[in-house]
């Protein structure tokens, strides 16, 4: 049995002090929205909960789907990495990143260099550049029975755009990471940011590629793909030589009651390797009420297709 814990969009608060000459950029557009909106929709309380119930959990590894900070300031960036350390350490938690932390053109670059322990291969598994470049996506990290292969979509974009995108480097690696992992016999996670369905999110969020994704699952399979993005708790399947394949989104983990999206959650699934297949089990804990605290919120039998 293995338990493997998903989370992402912690959009991690408050914003450090900024100077004017930070926001003549996109940056303006992202600070607005947080002042107006997301300084009172998200707050450190409900994520704070939220690693608390985690970690009472005693996961084999965690997901992170990436949007750690809002606007990527350096301090943000920087504060990310401090709170990571807090939630697990890097062989035990993996993460891709998402677009608010490829905000502005160069944010990326810092975010790889303080993050890249939870963003790279197992060294026999995958390619492991050296720390003093960006990582190599996707990484590939065998936990157990489960393979876990993160991919990038993370780009900076221009105002009013948050698309994702997905290079033909990274899906033809990810083809061979898949093959690898099926014929290690393992359960194969896929972790990205943006959702690879079509029509899940706006056009202007949309993951750019999202079809050569699913032709690359459609061709080589997984167990499960987990992403983030819309902060909604969605579970949507994509075609895979076999069967169908879930697909599963899960809210902000920083989101409070008050928003128009729900309250912070993670999924918590069980995976257990039966005879020639596999079981998974989800359960979906965080908020619904303000005096009710973290707690289990629905429970899922995925179908998972041998």
């Amino acid at each position: 049995m293995f338990k493997l814990v998903h989370i992402s969009d912690p959009h991690l608060g408050p914003l450090p002090d900024v100077k004017p000459v930070q926001l003549v950029s996109k940056r303006i557009l992202g600070y607005i929205n947080w002042q107006r909106n997301r300084a009172y929709s998200m707050t450190n309380a409900y994520l704070e909960a939220l690693i608390r119930d985690i970690q009472q959990q005693h996961p084999d590894h965690i997901a992170l789907c990436g949007d750690l900070v809002n606007i990527a300031l350096p301090k943000e960036v920087a504060g990310a990495k401090e709170w990571l350390e807090t939630v697990a350490e890097p062989e035990a938690l993996s993460l891709t990143p998402g677009n608010h932390d490829a905000y502005v053109p160069g944010a990326l670059k810092q975010a790889y260099q303080a993050w890249r322990p939870y963003m790279q291969s197992d060294p026999e598994l995958g390619v492991v550049p050296p720390l003093s470049s960006k990582p190599h996506f996707p990484f590939v990290r065998r936990r157990g029975n489960v393979s876990v292969i993160g991919l990038s979509t993370a780009k900076a974009t221009g105002p009013f755009m948050a698309t994702g995108h997905l290079n033909s480097t990274q899906l033809h690696e990810l083809a061979d990471q898949l093959k690898q992992a099926k014929e290690r016999g393992d359960f194969r996670v896929v972790m990205l940011h943006h959702p690879p369905v079509r029509n899940a999110t706006s056009w202007y969020k949309r993951l750019v590629g999202s079809s050569r994704f699913r032709n690359v699952i459609a061709e080589h399979g997984a167990e499960l793909i987990l992403h983030g993005h819309t902060h909604r708790a969605t579970r949507m399947e994509i075609a895979g030589p076999n069967g169908p394949v879930p697909v599963i989104c899960v809210p902000s983990a920083s989101n409070g009651l008050s928003g128009h999206k729900p309250p912070a959650r993670y999924n918590l699934f069980t995976i257990t390797k039966e005879g020639n297949g596999w079981s998974c089990e989800m359960e979906e804990r965080g908020f619904t009420t303000a005096d009710k605290g973290v707690h289990q919120i629905a429970k899922h039998e995925l179908q998972i297709s041998v």
